[in-house]
């Protein structure tokens, strides 16, 4: 990512752009800032005049209306402050949601390519750290800076006004105060850059490992892992910790300073009482009104060092999400045509495709799928078997030739629509965690509990899941870990048939399960790709035996088509495939048997 200037007009705009549903909040918050600034320098004035005019001489109506005044000018300004603090935060939340919402929708939008290259870690940093970041800008930044720079310029003007040469002499350390606020300024960003570069690392290490918690058990890797993430956590803290210096110091600097303007003014009081022939009153009112106006410029002067970092690391995030919306990876849609009447005929024409652009998967691939007919795929790894599901259901886009569903060019078609007349079951399924009913449906409301248990007993499956403590309110927790990998094939299975799909793939979908649940499964794999074009990533003898024609994919190539029997015969690479691999199963699966 490029680096973000120290100030970017563009990015701001930007910023400021997706703020424009709520600008009514933005403008509200910044009328009532300016006339909070307005409010705030007058109090001291006044406090000064009673001290110095009615309280030396005992006026005490004149103390009392005064008195009043004050309280009701700062009870005004606690109401305006609450009403600022309320909109900005309120506005800062209402802009990330808007713009959190169209980052995820984009991030559904993004190809498979995107993740395969980019942690999920780091999309969790932009969809959650990184926001909050932004809402800063609105209820930390903003404002707040727009009200103290306001607050600064009517402190000094009221100031100037009651004692230009008096002014001067306090505003002495300000030099001092600018140079540490650009110090710290420059501290606290680099610490901030660095936390949130950590904060990422973390993330994408976090989610990674608890992800594949598995492996580092069966590999007994606890160890090792927790000291590579001590590594990562010591330097998340030695990022904080920077920026935790940095205020240490800065504050104690900037209280000193204070306490210098402090003083200069009462040796100036002394000796304009002592030497310059001035009124004691007039000293006493500029005195009292002078060390709430230092209070009152010194503490804008500190916070906006910070009020500054806060508004440039929320334009940071705001680059980062904002590079990730701009994203193109996404499939383009040369039309959104609606693949109302498919029939199920499906054709690759001269077909060239590869993920990188450099090694190509299929090169003139030419394939025919006709209606109702279920073609099994078998192979060795990297052959190009899981490639066709990824072209079929535009997970990935080929760079030549055309895929044809129908008389139409898949490209053509929306993907919502393609989507809905495609089904795949994959061989690691993915269950979120919720009921099995939730699973099925995916919180699609058009499918009741009805047609669903209507259809898991066509399936085959009502059974198993009515043994379930609460049948299909059964809870499959995180990636259905509760069942075993043949339960969830089996669910898998009735999310595919519901749909009623035109277009079925199972991707070795009985790779990994036992006899028993690979029994349940052929039983439901006759009932989903009975009077449907069935496409299945072939793995298991089983599988291969049933299907209308089986291609052997090499290297991007049909290099044999038949039937089991006609391939066997040929003796060529399917029948080498065969007594490697699938005779070993079939003498499994006697001695099993036996």
């Amino acid at each position: 990512m490029s680096k973000v200037k120290v100030w970017d007009s563009i990015l701001f705009k930007r910023v400021i752009k997706v703020s424009r549903p709520h600008r009514s909040l933005l403008i509200r918050g910044i009328v009532l800032t300016i006339l909070l600034a307005i409010l705030s320098p007058i109090r001291p004035y006044i406090i000064g005049k009673l001290v110095g005019d009615y309280v030396r001489v005992g006026d005490e109506k004149a103390l009392l209306f005064g008195t009043i005044l004050v309280v009701s000018i700062l009870v005004v300004e606690s109401v305006f402050l609450i009403v600022v603090s309320y909109t900005s935060s309120d506005l800062g939340q209402r802009v990330v949601k808007d713009l959190r919402n169209q980052l995820f929708q984009h991030i559904t939008k993004l190809k498979l390519k995107y993740f395969d290259q980019n942690p999920i870690g780091m999309l969790v940093t932009r969809s959650v750290s990184d926001m909050e970041t932004i809402a800063d800008i609105f209820s930390q930044g903003i404002l707040v800076i727009i009200g103290d720079l306001l607050k600064l310029v009517g402190v000094l003007t009221f100031m100037f006004y009651i004692n230009w040469k008096l002014t001067l002499l306090v505003l002495i350390p300000i030099p001092l105060l600018l140079i540490s606020t650009n110090i710290f300024k420059r501290a606290i960003k680099s610490s901030f850059q660095e936390v949130r570069k950590q904060v990422s690392h973390l993330n994408s290490f976090v989610q990674e490992h608890i992800t594949g918690m598995n492996v580092v058990q069966i590999f007994s890797r606890e160890n090792v892992e927790a000291k590579k993430f001590n590594k990562i956590n010591q330097k998340h803290k030695k990022a904080h910790i920077k920026g935790i210096m940095a205020y240490s110091i800065f504050f104690p600097v900037v209280e000193t300073l204070s306490a210098l303007s402090i003083a200069i003014l009462v040796v100036y009081s002394i000796w304009s009482i002592s030497y310059g022939n001035v009124d004691y009153g007039t000293v006493t009112t500029e005195m009292m009104s002078f060390i709430l106006y230092v209070h009152m410029l010194f503490r804008p002067i500190r916070m906006l060092a910070d009020r500054f970092n806060t508004l440039q690391m929320g334009m940071v995030s705001s680059s980062r999400v904002f590079e990730l919306l701009d994203n193109e990876e996404v499939i383009v849609q040369k039309s959104k045509d609606e693949l109302k009447s498919f029939k199920g005929h499906i054709t690759f024409k001269d077909v060239h495709f590869s993920y990188d652009g450099r090694v190509k998967v299929f090169e003139d691939l030419n394939l025919e799928l006709k209606e109702g007919e279920t073609v099994a795929v078998v192979g060795p790894t990297g052959a190009g078997k899981t490639s066709l599901i990824n072209l079929l259901s535009r997970y990935y886009e080929f760079q030549d030739g055309k895929i044809m569903l129908d008389d139409k060019d898949i490209r053509t078609i929306s993907l919502t629509s393609l989507r809905s007349k495609v089904a795949v079951v994959l061989q690691d399924v993915f269950l979120y965690n919720t009921s099995i009913y939730e699973n099925v449906t995916l919180g699609d409301d058009d499918f009741s509990i009805e047609e669903v248990i209507e259809a898991a007993k066509e399936v085959g499956v009502h059974d198993f899941i009515a043994q379930l403590e609460g049948g299909y309110q059964f809870q499959v927790k995180e990636r259905g870990g509760v069942l075993s990998s043949g339960q969830r094939q089996l669910i898998s299975f009735l999310r595919a048939y519901i749909r009623k799909p035109h277009l079925l793939i199972l991707d070795e979908a009985t790779s990994s399960v036992d006899s028993s649940a690979e029994e349940l499964i052929q039983k439901a794999t006759k009932v989903i790709t009975k009077n449907r074009t069935s496409l299945i990533i072939a793995h298991r003898l089983s599988t291969i035996k049933n299907a209308d024609r089986i291609l052997v994919l090499d290297k991007g190539k049909i290099v044999e088509e038949g039937t089991h029997k006609s391939l066997l015969k040929e003796k060529g690479q399917y029948y080498e495939l065969y007594q490697h691999q699938f005779l070993r199963e079939e003498n499994i699966m006697i001695k099993e048997s036996i």
